[in-house]
């Protein structure tokens, strides 16, 4: 069985019921456990006091961002090689959901900076290029909704995703770019403890949590596409079968 197969609407629909219930309890379980455990069995930061908290949802969230444009690329890409039309509703599916993701990611954002920069936002680098990555969501989504051909929509925002994964890059790796800024540097993956140092990474205290809560959120960003992409195949169809009905 190739891949390929699941790019047949009726058999992705049968699959992604199968697998639905499965990954949202996993979802569900994750989130839960990592939330709590973050936000109430964790001490607070000698630095940063309580408001490091905040990194359970910003993270998760900025990464699922950046991926998601990610993922409705690579669905994008399935789309101009193969015209598999199960993969442009897919891109199409993961659009508001990254953009929900994206503006978590700057809402708790500017929430963790004003205690610890003193302003609610500034024009750094990564912070900038996620504001433009957002636009490029909204521009996405309504590109969709303002072409009435599906196989017109999915050429052009097929061609957007592809521009806007030039964001999608910059917003994971403006820090390394660019040396000015107020935001800080990797730190999840470097040793050390989690001072604001762009040397050090979070402690295991914080990180073991922390990387619960990011496989919470990879597992409800897939449960919630593989549901919103059963919803536009269902809504394609709909489109069809009442244009043949005008026909007749």
């Amino acid at each position: 069985m190739s891949i390929w197969d699941y790019a047949n609407p009726v058999k992705f629909i049968r699959t992604a019921d199968h697998i639905l219930p499965w990954v949202s309890g996993a979802a569900l379980l994750c989130l839960v456990t990592g939330l709590v455990w973050g936000f109430f069995f964790t001490p607070d930061d000698f630095r940063q006091g309580s408001t490091v908290k905040i990194i359970y949802l910003h993270v998760p969230a900025a990464l699922m961002a950046i991926n998601a444009w990610l993922m409705m690329l690579v669905a994008s890409l399935i789309w101009i090689v193969r015209r598999h039309h199960v993969s442009a509703l897919a891109a199409r599916a993961a659009a508001p959901i990254g953009a929900v993701m994206t503006v978590i990611a700057l809402a708790t954002g500017a929430i963790w900076g004003q205690p610890m920069w003193g302003t609610w936002w500034a024009w750094d680098p990564r912070l900038t290029s996620f504001l433009i990555l957002f636009l490029f969501y909204l521009g996405y989504i309504a590109l969709w909704e303002a072409i009435e051909s599906d196989d017109t929509a999915a050429d052009l925002t097929a061609i957007l995703c592809l521009v806007g994964s030039v964001f999608a890059v910059l917003s994971r790796y403006a820090v390394n770019f660019w040396n000015q800024g107020l935001h800080q540097g990797a730190s999840v993956m470097r040793a050390g403890a989690i001072a604001g140092d762009t040397e050090e990474r979070v402690s295991n205290v914080f990180a073991v949590p922390l990387f619960v809560c990011i496989a919470g959120f990879v597992l409800l960003f897939v449960a919630l596409v593989l549901l919103r992409t059963q919803t536009e195949i269902r809504a394609r169809r709909t489109r069809a079968l009442l244009a043949r009905e005008r026909v007749a």
